[in-house]
């Protein structure tokens, strides 16, 4: 599907490597300016020199060290988004963590409630900086990393889990504060992702993720996981026009066959279909349950 971001300026949280890296790439090939944003400065500075690299003459390719959980953080890397940018259409909240494993009851608190603040508290604080912004020019684009504890229970992993549920309840009602603005919130759900967050759980081992869990990692790492790249090019579809009007979904950069979605713009956008809800005792055959 060939789409442009010519012209388009984003900020990517979480850029230094995996997900939001390969986004980064993507989106500069695709032509957007961009800022990167991450905690870490060595890995983070590695990021920005190989985007820049990728990037033409007359893009711009900036990058911050900031900790999302922290709202003057956000609030710094915002500004400065706007300001040596010259503006910002499109912010991606990819910046996120598993944090910790085991059983809830024997968790360390402050590990479990740092988990939900950058996950959660993180995206939500990088709307609130730029949700003003977009509201003034119009036009906004707002993608939302999710994950695979968004749509089923993660035993042993509860604090990201509880954290992607909840991201995903935000990027909805947030899409519906902001309908008719022109702005567009959406989530992505990558897939199984090869990346440090899967050698996390194999480090952790099956005693504190579970043997499920740990053996269908174990042959994600063999088997190679789903692509970053189709993840990215989701990404792009979604920062781009080809997508406008298309808000409140979450997507599955696998399983959907998202390139079509503008061809039943108006079906789509009355429909539930692709958020989350309430499953029924009718909709599984069962007559007893509901009225």
């Amino acid at each position: 599907m060939a789409v442009t971001l010519a012209g388009k300026k984003a900020l990517i949280t979480g850029a230094n490597q995996g997900l939001g890296l390969e986004i980064a790439r993507h989106y500069v090939r695709a032509g957007a300016d961009v800022m990167l944003c991450a905690r870490t400065k060595t890995t983070m500075c590695q990021a920005y020199e190989e985007v820049l690299a990728l990037s033409a003459p007359h893009q711009k390719v900036l990058m911050e060290c900031a900790d999302v959980a922290c709202a003057d953080d956000v609030n710094r890397v915002a500004e400065r988004t706007l300001s040596d940018l010259g503006g910002c259409h499109v912010l991606v909240n990819n910046a996120g963590i598993y944090g910790p494993k085991g059983p809830v009851e024997s968790l360390d608190w402050s590990e479990w409630m740092h988990t939900i603040e950058i996950n959660l508290n993180g995206s939500v604080l990088t709307c609130r900086a730029l949700v003003a912004h977009f509201k003034t020019q119009a036009y906004g684009k707002i993608i939302q990393l999710s994950g695979g504890g968004a749509t089923a229970p993660l035993p042993g992993i509860s604090a990201y889990a509880v954290s992607k549920a909840a991201v995903i309840r935000f990027a909805e009602t947030l899409a519906e504060e902001l309908r008719g603005t022109g702005i567009d919130v959406n989530a992505i759900a990558p897939g199984a992702l090869n990346t440090r967050m899967l050698d996390e759980v194999l480090d952790a081992g099956p005693d504190k993720v579970g043997q499920v869990f740990y053996e269908r990692s174990l042959k994600q790492k063999s088997e190679g996981g789903a692509p970053l790249s189709r993840a990215a090019e989701l990404a792009v579809f979604l920062a781009s026009p080809a997508s406008d009007g298309i808000t409140g979904k979450l997507i599955s950069a696998l399983w959907d066959n998202w390139e079509c979605w503008p061809e039943h713009l108006d079906e789509l956008c009355g429909s539930d279909a692709y958020t989350l809800r309430r499953i029924t005792g009718r909709d599984r055959g069962i007559s007893w349950g509901d009225k």
